[in-house]
């Protein structure tokens, strides 16, 4: 798992580094390949050659797809990681940008990130059809914007100090977290042409897995430490973040990620052996320490 984990990031990390070294050059280049090449495990393209992998589709496409898709995860911890936001000061084990490079530097990088994402999708090098390219940009969009990312990180704030019910809790994890992960399960299916019900299908699963990482992560905050984790543990319970772990404890909520592995899997099930690495990559997610 560990070592189809490094190949991934490994060929991520080259293709960004070549997507970069080909554009001109700014000042911000320094801050955005400080967050992008930060160490992350790269999950979210793990995902996204797994689900590809149901359908035997092109490993280098898939890489250039999951490519965006971390510039945009990117994005969002430099965002994430403000005073204005939770004001984080370190992440995966070093200063997070801000505090590296200042507030405002952060902000411009990180939309500099957000949108280097749609360029690596419309690239002419990306061997796709435009039509399918322009489906891609349209549901990374829709997964980052208001009905995403920021409209998950916007409820999280909001919910702070406050009784929040398990379903609106569930709610704000699948906007903030999963719905990128939806479009790491449905890409695969754009690229293929499948068809609608089909695609809800997989965007369901995305949901489900987006929701297991963000548990994952709040266990994490919950019982881990910085230096294993690489960043500040117990900040939910001090900024009183509403979290599932606050609402059914701490083996409640293991057990009710372990509900959300059945799940996923119950829906493979018509896949077979193919999602034997799917199935391993969710295990991974659930059990990591950081």
């Amino acid at each position: 798992m560990q070592n189809e984990l490094n190949k991934i990031a490994k060929d991520t990390n080259n293709f960004l580094k070549r997507f970069i070294k080909n554009q001109k050059k700014s000042e911000l280049i320094i801050p955005m390949k400080y967050s992008l090449f930060s160490g992350g495990k790269k999950i979210r393209s793990k995902i996204l050659i797994d689900i590809g992998s149901l359908f035997k589709l092109d490993y280098k496409s898939l890489i250039a797809i999951g490519s965006a898709v971390e510039c945009i995860h990117a994005y969002s911890l430099i965002h994430d990681d403000l005073p204005c936001m939770d004001n984080d000061t370190i992440r995966r084990g070093k200063p997070s940008t801000h505090i590296k490079f200042g507030e405002s530097t952060a902000v411009l990088a990180g939309n500099s990130l957000l949108t280097m994402a749609f360029e690596i999708l419309s690239h002419k090098n990306l061997n796709i059809s435009e039509k399918t390219k322009i489906n891609l940009i349209n549901k990374i969009s829709e997964s980052s914007g208001h009905l995403g990312i920021a409209g998950g990180q916007y409820l999280d704030l909001s919910y702070e100090n406050k009784n929040v019910s398990k379903k609106k809790v569930i709610e704000m994890e699948i906007k903030k977290t999963g719905k990128l992960f939806s479009f790491c399960c449905v890409a695969p299916l754009i690229l293929k042409k499948k068809d609608r019900r089909e695609i809800k299908k997989f965007e369901d699963i995305g949901a489900d897995i987006g929701l297991l990482f963000q548990v994952a992560d709040d266990l994490i905050d919950y019982k881990g430490s910085l230096k294993i984790a690489g960043k500040k543990t117990g900040k939910d319970k001090k900024r009183g973040k509403a979290t599932l772990i606050n609402l059914l404890g701490y083996e409640n909520t293991i057990r009710y990620a372990n509900e959300i592995i059945y799940k996923i899997n119950n829906k493979l099930k018509t896949y077979g052996s193919k999602s034997k690495n799917l199935s391993k990559t969710l295990n991974y997610i659930l059990n990591r320490k950081k």
